[in-house]
């Protein structure tokens, strides 16, 4: 085992029950979902901040909900993604040496969900472009760059989706749903494929 000093320690990791890691790595930082009163946060430590952690650390922390999931970009080392019980997708731009203040102002605000956004996953090889699944069964991908909806995927979830995963050149993903199946999914005709 790992010695204390090189651990993260006293991270009031958050206890919303849903089902995600709740953290998220690159090759500089690591995001952690976190305790949050009157709305929702998530840390943000450079992978070299080790041991106790402040409980007055700086967070992320624009959303008006608790925060259900987050993603780093694959491009951009500096750039995450979050979805929340505020039925919204913040896109957010970390300073290259890590937050000294707490960062309110995402850089895009995404809404096009009826309900909260339990799940955010970028694209793997097409800048700007991400994907987020709420509990309104609707799968959203996003044109990040300019805010606004690529493709509106409705109606091919009969109930909530729990997990999102991406082909390896992104001409697919898949899903699995409560309903028991799982889909393989061409976004671009809008169908499942199988």
């Amino acid at each position: 085992p790992v010695k204390t000093d090189q651990c993260y320690d006293d991270i009031r990791v958050s206890r919303v029950t849903w089902d995600s890691t709740f953290c998220a790595v690159n090759p500089s930082f690591v995001a952690i979902i976190v305790e949050a009163s009157g709305g929702g946060a998530f840390l943000v430590l450079p992978l070299h901040k080790t041991g106790r952690i402040d409980k007055s650390y700086p967070t992320v922390c624009g959303h008006t909900g608790p925060v259900l999931d987050i993603d780093w970009c694959p491009h951009n080392d500096y750039v995450i993604a979050s979805g929340s019980e505020d039925c919204t997708v913040m896109v957010w731009q970390i300073p290259e040496n890590g937050l000294s203040q707490p960062l309110t102002e995402p850089v895009v605000v995404l809404e096009g969900h009826s309900k909260r956004v339990g799940i955010v996953t970028w694209h793997p090889t097409a800048r700007n472009v991400l994907l987020s699944a709420g509990c309104d069964n609707v799968v959203l991908i996003w044109n990040v760059g300019m805010a606004e909806e690529l493709y509106r995927l409705d109606g091919l979830h009969p109930d909530l989706i729990y997990s999102v995963s991406w082909s390896r050149d992104g001409s697919r993903f898949c899903t699995a749903c409560k309903d028991k199946s799982v889909r393989v999914i061409d976004p671009r005709r809008g169908t499942v494929v199988a």
